[in-house]
């Protein structure tokens, strides 16, 4: 049994006669003819009614046609790994993200993949917030991106963490042991991160949609500048966990009265033609398993 006959098999079974397989085959009608013929003398059964108007499966044509089509995938299969496989020998993965991903979320796996492919050339684009990426995405500087989620429409996304924001307080700042409220952080001077104006611009919405507002007594530049801050027992401040590593000892780690996450996945171009390096680094973020199960498909 030959591949070629399992070929034609199937295409005059899809398309319902000999002469439009040999078409779709790019073969002759007397090749597709003797392939099916040869076929059934070596299984010894009829696998097609000819006819006029065509040709039509046998029950046991039919049967045989169904595996058929199950080998031709699976061979198709083995043929796209093959493919994959040898487009993860060199190449290059252009990856985007911003800074407290790049920093915390990118190492692990980056290593995992680096493992498994270490010919494949990375460069990683960082930004000091998540909207460079996805000007990057769109404008095609990077294959994919680590942003907040959600994006455009243009986008397809996968997400792999929630990051909670949390207040920062300054060490040896006394708190009862019960949950922290808004007027325990009001009492406190407030270091606001300025750099970052997506999470800021979420913070002030949040806040507002519970009904409270600060007044700032420092605005810098770098998440770590306000960390140092609070360490130094200038303020408090509110950060995403993430930004805010890492927290140097004795800075206490509280949950907001009001809980705020960011959502942070990954995102490449909707309907864009990625290479197999992006398929591949996508499985090694599956494969740190360090991020939300079954998020990233």
């Amino acid at each position: 049994m030959k591949l070629a006959q399992l070929r034609a098999l199937v295409a005059v079974a899809n398309h319902g006669n000999f002469s439009e397989a040999a078409l779709h085959l790019n073969l002759s009608q007397s090749a597709v003819s003797h392939s099916i013929a040869s076929l059934e003398e070596e299984l010894g059964i009829p696998l097609l009614i000819r006819g006029r108007n065509g040709a039509l499966p046998t029950p046991a044509g039919e049967r045989v046609i169904d595996h058929a089509r199950q080998m031709l995938k699976l061979l198709e299969a083995i043929e796209q790994e093959a493919l994959r496989e040898r487009g993860l020998r060199g190449g290059k993965l252009r990856i985007g993200s911003f800074r407290s991903a790049a920093t915390h979320l990118l190492p692990p796996i980056l290593s995992r993949f680096r493992h498994r492919f270490p010919s494949i050339e990375i460069t990683i684009l960082e930004h000091d917030e998540y909207v460079g990426v996805e000007e990057d995405l769109r404008e095609g500087r990077v294959d994919l991106g680590f942003t907040h989620l959600p994006c455009g429409p243009e986008l397809e996304t996968f997400e792999i963490l929630r990051d909670e924001y949390v207040a920062l307080l300054p060490p040896h700042h006394a708190l009862g042991d019960g949950p922290l409220t808004w007027d325990q952080l009001a009492q406190l001077p407030l270091i606001l991160s300025a750099d970052n104006s997506g999470c800021c611009l979420a913070l002030e919405n949040h806040l507002r949609q519970v009904g409270q507002s600060f007044r700032y007594a420092y605005e810098v530049r770098e998440d770590s500048t306000v960390v140092s801050m609070v360490a130094q027992g200038l303020g408090a401040a509110i950060l995403p966990r993430l930004a805010a590593e890492p927290v140097p000892a004795g800075v206490q780690i509280r949950s907001l009265p009001d809980p705020l996450e960011r959502v942070i996945g990954v995102a490449l171009r909707a309907n864009g033609l990625h290479t197999p390096a992006v398929y591949a680094f996508l499985d090694a973020i599956r494969g740190t398993g360090l991020f939300a199960p079954a998020s990233v498909a």
